[in-house]
């Protein structure tokens, strides 16, 4: 998130090109060197309350509010609608949610090209926030169960990530830039503020989504289920309002016209220098000081000089994808994680995707910690804290925090129940009969495999573990039961759970194999089954969309998810009567068999098991990763770019700015690699990510030692070298002097 705020920053600089004194070389060719066009015109802007600020900035701070807000909101919850709304695997969620984040950092290269070449800000914006609102719309669509089947929703989603890449993508280069085209230039102080409060913007945006989204997906119940399509729509409707507060203010912007894009520029003489010199690569030809000086024949030499220090810094700019790979799986692999921990605080019951919002809160925090306190005692210290060393000891922080989350893992794999292997399967017995029954399973000779007696209603403290000679097994089971012998067969199949529910058949016994679930719950939530004993068919209502009918005669219901909570009074209905069931108090990610019985003068009553356990672990345990990545991600991020900017000209800071997003983006599609290639389990990801950053940041380490930062007036260098006349295929060049 805080790669968001400062490649903002970096496109709120004035990006002019610095002009040098003296001309070299004058090109003589067939192209000739275009003129810029004229700067616009200033005209006077109404204020705020009879300040130096222009009107005009309060829609450009309210529509990045909302579109912050409309972003991570939507974003916040889009991991977990892949896994339990689509049912897409871990593996594929995470890599889908990589590619789409990737997505949104490539697009900014388009969105600048065509603001700077072709639109101009103010109407790449309104277009491209046009395409934003269409890809909610279609995002949301995608997210109702009532419109169509699965495919019809991975195609609508899809169709909605891609626009909606395109979107925000696209206006993230232009608005803040835009904002810093409202001021004059006497009134830069103004301006800086402004800055300020347009960071603001974007972390309240961020903060407020990251916390309320979660709360719409989850408190609120759709067709039953999770509310993903008001998760999605509520973003939505913040980006129409958005759009509508930025249209508003249209008379009273100052709107400059398209200046050219120099990233463009830049690709041009680089690709120009290398062609140059693969033409020009025989021994005859002279060689030239540096590489980029082949580009000397056709573009500027203070153009030239500006790459050179560019390519200086792009240079270090290399390992940086690696800190991006781990610092976006906040929003995919840490939130998978906490659905398999307990969110009660005691105080407060947290969502999974919740969690999220304690990195736009911690990095409130750590900024002014950072720059007021940390950095100023490791000064007086007398540590040499460089900006590189910061960006390494940024590295080493995220590198503590996957770790960190790693451990957390295997202690949760640790509390989590046994899962069956090949050739397994796991059973309990549930005695609903109103005596005790002794349960014999009966091997392919009527050997006893195991036998237990078990007393009517008796929880069973754990499954039972059965060995297959193959995939799918029929087994036989004596029952009995007062002086009655019952042989009965079932048929089960490998890896999967099973209860054997026992019950009265008027004098004598039979049973049933009911399947169970076989992991943990979605999303933190609870699921439910109930088992029927009455002579009537029951309704019950476990919230106000979510009902579910249970036939009569020991009927079994299919599996309900239902939010974490006390339970005391399920309303239940039968033909004659209505009652309602103490279901106590559901937890995080356990699943429930209730029996419906009616053995006692006070009516109906549920007899309640657990057979999978609550989560245990509790989701304040992920509070240390956060940190740690979040202090890694302010030491790495606002050095980062700080650094690059006082090692380039201020006419390379747009392609900077497009290089830093660009980092971002190849960091997200190696997770995406890793997440559907490695076939790691969870835990071994973790360390694996931590240790390939441990070596980029070695890497790194060596890098900065030998680089030597330069001062901002030797950027410009000295243009008395000349490049000597080269014969062949190659223009002659004619030495000059203009003094301007």
């Amino acid at each position: 998130m805080l790669e968001e705020r400062e490649s903002k920053e970096l496109a709120m600089n004035p990006f002019q090109k610095n002009e040098s004194k003296e001309t070299l070389f004058s090109p003589v060719s067939t192209e000739e060197v275009q003129p810029r066009p004229p700067s616009f015109p200033k005209k006077p802007s109404p204020k705020i309350c009879g300040s130096n600020y222009p009107l005009s900035i309060a829609f450009i701070v309210v529509n990045e509010f909302c579109e912050r807000f409309s972003y991570y909101g939507m974003k916040a919850v889009l991991t977990l609608y892949f896994l339990y709304f689509l049912h897409w695997s871990e593996n594929t969620s995470t890599s889908v949610y990589h590619a789409f984040s990737s997505l949104c950092y490539f697009t900014p290269i388009l969105g600048a090209a065509i603001a700077d070449s072709w639109l101009g800000k103010f109407k790449t914006i309104i277009y491209l926030s046009l395409v934003y609102v269409l890809g909610h719309v279609i995002k949301s669509m995608g997210a109702l169960p009532i419109l169509g089947g699965p495919v019809v929703h991975t195609v609508l989603s899809m169709i909605g990530l891609s626009l909606i890449a395109l979107g925000t993508g696209g206006i993230k280069p232009c608005v803040a830039a835009f904002g810093g085209d409202q001021f004059e230039e006497k009134h830069a102080e103004e301006r800086t503020r402004y800055f300020s409060v347009f960071y603001l913007s974007i972390n309240a945006g961020s903060l407020i989504s990251t916390f309320v989204t979660p709360m719409l997906r989850g408190d609120i119940q759709c067709f039953g289920k999770d509310c993903y399509a008001l998760a999605f729509g509520v973003p939505g409707l913040l980006m129409v309002i958005a759009l509508v507060v930025f249209a508003v203010g249209s008379k009273i912007y100052k709107k400059p016209p398209p200046e050219g894009n120099i990233v463009t520029q830049v690709v041009k003489c680089i690709w120009f220098a290398i062609s140059n010199r693969f033409k020009n690569r025989s021994g005859d030809v002279p060689k030239r000081e540096h590489w980029l000086d082949w580009a000397a024949e056709k573009y500027p030499k203070q153009l030239i000089l500006d790459v050179k220090a560019l390519t200086r810094v792009l240079f270090l700019y290399i390992p940086l994808p690696m800190f991006w790979a781990l610092l976006d799986q906040q929003g995919s692999r840490w939130t998978l994680q906490a659905t398999r921990m307990n969110g009660n605080l005691g105080f407060f019951v947290l969502q999974p995707d919740q969690m999220q919002v304690l990195n736009p809160f911690l990095v409130l925090i750590f900024i002014p910690l950072f720059d007021l306190v940390i950095y100023r005692l490791v000064s007086k210290c007398g540590i040499n804290f460089t900006s590189l060393r910061k960006m390494a000891v940024g590295m080493i922080l995220a590198c503590l925090a996957f770790a960190v989350a790693a451990a957390v893992e295997i202690k949760i794999n640790e509390m989590a129940p046994l899962q069956p292997d090949s050739q397994e399967m796991f059973l309990q017995v549930l005695n609903l009969a109103d005596d005790e029954v002794k349960v014999t399973v009966l091997g392919d000779k009527n050997n006893s495999l195991s036998a237990e007696s078990i007393r009517p209603f008796q929880k069973m403290p754990h499954y039972s573990k059965l060995h297959l000679k193959t995939k799918s097994q029929n087994f036989h089971f004596q029952l009995k039961y007062q002086n009655l012998s019952v042989y009965t067969e079932h048929s089960v199949e490998e890896k999967k759970w099973y209860s054997l529910i026992i019950r009265e058949d008027g004098k004598n016994i039979s049973s049933m194999m009911v399947k169970d679930a076989e992991n943990q719950t979605t999303s933190g939530m609870t699921a439910v089954r109930f088992v029927n004993t009455l002579h009537e068919e029951v309704n019950i209502s476990l919230s106000t969309d979510t009902f579910l009918s249970v036939d009569e005669d020991y009927g079994v219901s299919a599996y309900r998810t239902v939010r974490r909570g006390e339970y005391p009074a399920v309303r239940c209905r039968t033909k004659d009567e209505n009652f309602s069931l103490n279901l106590g108090l559901l937890d995080f990610g356990a699943a429930y068999l209730f029996v419906i019985s009616n053995s006692t003068s006070q009516g109906p009553q549920a007899w309640k098991m657990e057979y999978i356990p609550a989560n245990k672990m509790s989701i304040a345990w992920q509070l240390p990763q956060y940190a740690l990545v979040t202090a890694g991600e302010v030491m790495f991020s606002v050095t980062g770019l700080e650094f690059s900017y006082s090692q380039a000209p201020s006419s390379m800071k747009s392609v900077l700015q497009a290089a830093w997003l660009l980092t971002v983006a190849v960091g997200n599609i190696i997770v995406l690699i890793v997440a559907q290639f490695s076939g790691l389990v969870q835990w071994a990801e973790f360390i694996l990510f931590s240790c390939l950053l441990l070596v980029v940041c070695l890497i790194f380490s060596i890098m900065g030692y030998y680089y030597v930062p330069i001062k901002p007036k030797d950027i410009q260098g000295s243009a008395d070298k000349q490049i000597p006349h080269i014969q062949g295929d190659m223009i002659n060049l004619e030495t000059k002097k203009t003094k301007l």
